[in-house]
């Protein structure tokens, strides 16, 4: 069946002590999954609209698991491979409490997704009859094949007319700054929507400015990207932050309301905004992407787990500001 958004990326399990336990005290483990553009179409589909995710799994239970959890939400895993080399990438949360900050511990080396090579998938038929495709830098980052399949994807998209949207994402424990800015250059001339926050728009290519606007136009000087978005957050506490979306487009800003937020668990909160984000442009309206993706990244904080599990129906309440009563 077609599908509206298709999303390409790496999907880890996730495991985390509870109650706030650092890893060399915990006896237990929690198990979630998690993956920046598979939290990203998971959203999607929680809005009503339809999204397979593309990846590269070992043939073993771990790679059952995430399909199994991939399913579940309602995201097709039709395009996922099941390979014989490379394994399950795993990352280890530790929830922190002011004033420790909570942190992430990755074990992701040689998982099967990084060996992933041009040829491998058959983009022209994954495109067809698909309208936006979702990727981000995590995914380049993994290794050199996996940064020419973003690039072949990428490619291959525009070919077949669908949108292309990026979140820069830009992770320290997985590239150098000289790296990422060599691969990003190449990429970011092919996206419609960018997702970038104003730090790595400097530290990667030393764009800066007065405000996220300046920084916007900076960022479609050097790279043509027409549609460019970006959170707010303000973090006073580890576990309370407010929350909002801003993007800029042919000239003109907009901005989304401002949520407070109480943190559950902040992971994903920036794929649901993504979420939102591309299920207004689905409907060509930036504006209705922002608040979308502004209340989505919000009540995604409020989730256990890197996955959006919300309602379209909790979803619009909070654009229109209900309030916190107990709905009977």
């Amino acid at each position: 069946m077609p599908h509206d958004i298709i999303a390409f990326g790496e999907v880890m399990v996730r495991l985390a002590p509870p109650n706030f336990q650092r890893l060399e005290q915990t006896r237990t483990l929690d198990v979630e999954i998690g993956g920046a553009e598979l939290n990203t179409a998971a959203g999607l589909v929680r809005l009503g609209r339809s999204a397979a995710w593309v990846s590269r799994l070992p043939d073993n239970p771990l790679g059952k698991l995430v399909t199994n959890r991939v399913r579940e939400i309602g995201v097709s895993d039709q395009f996922v491979q099941f390979a014989e080399d490379g394994r399950c990438g795993v990352y280890f949360l530790e929830f922190g409490a002011s004033p420790r900050a909570s942190s992430i511990l990755y074990d992701r080396k040689d998982s099967s997704i990084s060996r992933v090579q041009r040829g491998m998938f058959d983009w022209s038929t994954i495109f067809t009859s698909a309208k936006w495709f979702h990727v981000s830098g995590i995914t380049a980052a993994l290794s050199p094949g996996a940064a020419e399949v973003v690039d072949e994807a990428m490619h291959a998209a525009r070919e077949a007319g669908v949108k292309v949207c990026m979140d820069l994402n830009y992770r320290s424990k997985l590239w150098t700054r000289e790296r990422a800015a060599q691969v990003m250059s190449l990429l970011l001339p092919m996206c419609d929507l960018l997702i970038a926050s104003e730090a790595d728009a400097e530290f990667l290519f030393g764009i800066t400015g007065e405000d996220f606007t300046e920084v916007a136009e900076g960022l479609e000087e050097k790279f043509g990207v027409k549609t460019i978005a970006g959170t707010r957050r303000e973090a006073t506490l580890v576990w309370r932050n407010r929350f909002a979306a801003v993007g800029y487009s042919a000239g003109q800003t907009y901005e989304s309301a401002w949520y407070e937020v109480e943190i559950v668990d902040r992971l994903g909160a920036g794929d649901a905004l993504a979420a939102g984000l591309i299920h207004g442009l689905l409907d060509n309206d930036l504006k209705k992407g922002l608040d979308y993706g502004a209340a989505m990244g919000a009540l995604k904080h409020s989730i256990p787990g890197d996955l959006p599990w919300l309602t379209r129906e909790e979803i619009e309440s909070t654009i229109q500001g209900q309030g916190l009563r107990i709905r009977r």
